[in-house]
């Protein structure tokens, strides 16, 4: 007897849908307009986020690229105060590759590198010197500092521990070594201070760049350099991947710095970080994010607005219908669930039409800031947003549904089937 009271209930139920769906279809136009809105909103909401997602990621390179609010810098003391003097350490750490290959390993590093800059001489093609600025780094460590290259590449670990290693320079430094041919000087082997290098990129062109400048392996630059400089302090800097990640590093970094050098690490090393830049950072993207998501939410709200006022009329319209419905034994549940199918019927044909419409939108805008301010912006389009967009509609269409759903299910049938 249960078995067959379920079976009924689940023939009522999906008798109920069918009618919701099919009472949809009675008055096209306005189920139209309202899918319109529900199309209107989520392609909004589908748009607002993917372009938020673009913009952000382009933020993000940008501060990459441009600042170092990721970088963690580990610098080692160099000096002691005494009787308020401060008096030079004999022995100062010099980090290398090692160290740079240890700490690009730590949980939420992006990489890390080693530099220190001096000065050296170049031999020019007409067989003088010409003053430069000389910056050792770590191998592959370009995108750690934002250095661009215009041609070739920075140079590799193999190519730094080769005979001749590969070195970077400037494109004045390329411009004064190849007049009239700048590109001309990747391949071509120079000597600093007597030391051959083979030059394998050229740094794009940069308005503050005011003189000479290449970048060559850290044991180049202890060789090129005078010995003074030779030894001066190197320091490792860490990049998170993520600006919220640079805390996360630093305290990684710590423990890091404990493991090889005991607890007293704190006494022969200084770890920073530009923690209010990046605090002000991840506030900044947190806004961006609720401001882009409110706009998205109003447009959605406006939605689910039309699909209330749409099954209110519905109701009043089809109040003898209901009435006779529950005269002939339809439940309360049963008109719920009918009017509640007309709500989802609506978002979900909405959703999907919005979610395509939303998703041309994005990549229409995206390419025309592109093309008109030159800005490498691309829409952010994720399963997640797409996923948010449909998940948003529904419950809009659900949440909406129900006054209409609830107010038809509690009409008495006598009076029901009285109305006019």
């Amino acid at each position: 007897m249960n078995d067959s009271a379920g079976r009924g209930s689940r023939v009522s139920s999906l008798a109920s849908i069918r009618v919701g769906v099919a009472a949809l279809r009675t008055n096209p136009m306005r189920t139209v307009l309202s899918t319109l809105g529900v199309i209107i909103g989520v392609a909004a909401l589908v748009a607002v986020l993917s372009l938020g997602d673009g913009m952000e990621a382009f933020a993000r390179s940008q501060l990459e690229r441009t600042t170092g609010v990721q970088n963690v810098y580990v610098s080692p003391v160099t000096a002691d105060t005494a009787d308020g003097i401060l008096v030079a350490r004999a022995r100062v750490p010099l980090f290398g590759e090692t160290e740079a290959r240890e700490a690009a390993r730590l949980p939420g590093a992006a990489g890390a590198a080693v530099t220190f800059s001096g000065t050296t001489l170049i031999r020019s093609p007409g067989g003088g010197d010409r003053a430069a600025r000389v910056t050792a780094a770590t191998a592959g460590s370009a995108a750690m500092y934002g250095v661009e290259l215009h041609r070739g590449h920075f140079f590799t670990p193999a190519e730094a521990a080769a005979d001749t290693p590969g070195a970077v320079v400037t494109s004045r430094a390329a411009e004064a070594l190849s007049p009239g041919a700048p590109a001309a000087i990747v391949g071509r082997v120079l000597e600093l201070r007597g030391t051959p290098v083979r030059v394998v990129g050229i740094v794009a062109p940069d308005p503050r760049d005011r003189g000479f400048g290449i970048y060559v392996p850290l044991a180049v630059g202890a060789r090129v350099m005078s010995p003074g400089e030779a030894v001066l302090p190197r320091r490792l800097v860490i990049k998170a991947r993520r600006v919220e990640d640079v805390e996360s590093v630093r305290a990684a970094a710590e423990g890091w710095l404990a493991a090889r050098h005991g607890a007293a690490w704190a006494k022969d090393f200084v770890l920073s970080t530009d923690r209010a830049r990046g605090e002000q950072t991840k506030t900044g993207f947190l806004l961006f994010k609720l401001f882009m998501g409110a706009i998205a939410g109003i447009s959605l709200l406006v939605g689910g607005i039309g699909i209330m006022n749409v099954l209110l009329a519905s109701v009043t319209e089809r109040t003898r219908e209901i009435g006779i419905r529950k005269a002939v034994g339809a439940r309360r549940r049963d008109i719920v669930l009918q009017f509640l199918s007309e709500s989802v019927a609506i978002t979900g044909s909405g959703s999907l039409l919005g979610l395509l419409l939303g998703v041309g939108v994005a990549f229409g805008a995206t390419a025309a800031m592109r093309a008109y301010a030159d800005a490498p912006i691309h829409a952010g389009l994720s399963i997640s947003t797409m996923l948010v967009a449909a998940f948003a509609a529904v419950l809009i269409g659900l949440s909406f549904g129900t006054y209409p759903a609830l107010r038809a299910a509690r009409l008495s049938p006598i009076e029901a089937i009285r109305h006019e």
